[in-house]
């Protein structure tokens, strides 16, 4: 017998459990994205430049930094500056900071292994730059005056995780004209460094870096673009607001990744999603029945908003960030009455607002 339960005095309930049939059914039905009608982007005009950063810096003489910095910055001008100081952490690139030249001979020779690896994955990025291409169609077409970045693949330290507005770490950075790619966390949750039991404790979690693969890297990409479109301000909104924000998210990706599997937009497993859906009446009760909807203590709602190996007070086949789950089903509820609505349109509505219109009741 599975409970949830809180950190209030609230009382648990019983996991209320499906057929097996309906199991199977919703299995099927998520095998793909959720149905949306995607328009035609096959004649947009929209190119992504790339650029593969990494490969001349991995080229670099070791022995000879200072010349080979100084020529690489005249190929990276505005990058080279910001990764040396600011993501390698050795302070701006001048001919005084001897730290710059011993840091990045150090940093070439110990990373050399991955990049390697990375190289044994990508060095031929044209599926990679296929998919993100597309994505980047569908955004063009949402917003038309949004400036698509060049790309730049990187391969930056293994703790070199940056925090996005919400303060959730993303693989990849962006910065005013370009999206940097870190593909060091892109080698497959098998690769041998993520496994390591200290790059567990003190680095990435396994519950993260299982999705240090090939598969997420086009959505993390997407939801670091609709970061840059709109920036998280959700945090002092009740826990049911906050929800909904993260459910406004995910339906924009969804938008912008139209044929891609929820489990890769939610970060969930499969299993875990077979579970949100197995118990979604129960996971929306659990949090009105308790008052939940509307509480804005974060040592309340935290655990619901965050990642994890499950979510605290559910069954340990529940997913982390379980709010994510819930307020996207509560916008497909809404968008079922709001069918013409655009994502610009939906994306500047209030979460309040779209809750009371959605008239959310799951069965």
């Amino acid at each position: 017998m599975n409970y949830f339960y809180t950190n209030r005095r609230v009382p648990p309930f019983i996991i209320l459990m499906k057929p097996v049939f309906f199991l199977l059914c919703i299995q099927f039905l998520f095998a793909c994205n959720n149905g949306q009608q995607a328009p035609d982007v096959s004649n947009s005009k929209v190119r992504i430049s790339v650029q593969r950063f990494e490969k001349s810096f991995f080229q670099l003489d070791s022995n000879n930094t200072r010349t080979g910095l100084t020529a690489l910055q005249q190929q990276y001008p505005g990058f080279l500056p910001l990764f040396v100081n600011h993501v390698l952490g050795l302070g701006p690139v001048t001919d005084s900071n001897e730290l710059v030249f011993i840091g990045v001979k150090r940093f070439l020779h110990l990373n050399q292994p991955v990049f390697l690896k990375s190289q044994e994955l990508y060095s031929d990025f044209s599926d990679e730059t296929a998919a993100l291409e597309t994505a980047f169609r569908y955004v063009h077409h949402y917003f038309p005056r949004y400036r698509i970045p060049a790309i730049i693949t990187t391969v930056g330290p293994m703790d070199a995780l940056a925090p996005m507005s919400n303060n959730e770490p993303s693989p990849n950075y962006m910065g005013e004209d370009f999206l940097a790619i870190g593909l060091q966390f892109y080698l497959g949750s098998d690769y041998t460094v993520y496994n390591d039991p200290g790059f567990i404790t003190n680095v990435v979690p396994t519950y993260r870096s299982r999705r240090f693969s090939q598969e997420y890297l086009c959505s993390d990409v997407m939801k670091l673009v609709i970061d840059d479109l709109y920036p998280d301000s959700s945090a002092r909104l009740p826990l049911g607001e906050q929800f909904v924000e993260k459910g406004k998210r995910l339906e924009l990706l969804s938008r912008f990744l139209p044929t891609t599997n929820d489990t890769l937009l939610l970060g969930y497993t499969k299993e875990q999603l077979n579970w949100c859906r197995n118990n979604e009446r129960s996971i929306y009760n659990f949090f009105a029945q308790n008052n939940l909807l509307y509480e804005r203590d974060p040592g309340l709602t935290q655990p619901y908003l965050t990642e994890g190996p499950f979510t605290q007070g559910m069954p340990e086949t529940s997913p982390g960030n379980i709010g994510a789950f819930l307020g996207w089903q509560i916008m497909k509820a809404f968008l079922k009455k709001q069918k013409d609505l655009t994502p610009e349109e939906f994306m500047k509505l209030p979460a309040g607002e779209i809750i009371r219109q959605a008239g959310y009741k799951p069965r």
